[in-house]
């Protein structure tokens, strides 16, 4: 049987080993989705927003973590143009596609900009 000291330990080491990169991916692109879905269903605005900025928020902090200033003011800037930009796309091509385009757009951008390029081993004899 587990005990909760297992069980954290045993989460740490896995958070450990998952890429910045896609936390803030993640945090980008589930705040778009996540910030319109609670929008939608509660019918309360606000509430969509709060979603929306903790989310960007959690990703700005990763994005100035892992890339710095300058891509945690560029990549919040992508954010926040998604967004408004979901709004006339919307229009075009219905709201649940225009949101899931802008979040991958922008965790694209997120992952590009903030990935580390990985290390090659040295082959061993």
């Amino acid at each position: 049987m587990a005990t909760a000291a297992g069980v954290g330990a045993g989460a740490a080491t896995s958070a450990a080993r998952f890429p910045a990169a896609a936390v803030a991916a993640g945090a980008a692109a589930g705040g778009l989705v996540g910030g319109y879905g609670i929008a939608r269903w509660t019918k309360k605005r606000p509430l969509g927003g709060i979603a929306l900025a903790a989310a960007g928020a959690v990703a700005a902090r990763e994005w100035h973590r892992t890339g710095g200033t300058k891509a945690a003011v560029g990549l919040s800037a992508a954010y926040l143009v998604a967004f408004a930009g979901s709004h006339p796309l919307a229009k075009k091509i219905g709201a649940w596609p225009a949101v899931l385009t802008v979040a991958g757009a922008v965790a694209a951008a997120s992952w590009t900009v903030t990935r580390r390029p990985v290390r090659q081993e040295r082959d061993r004899p």
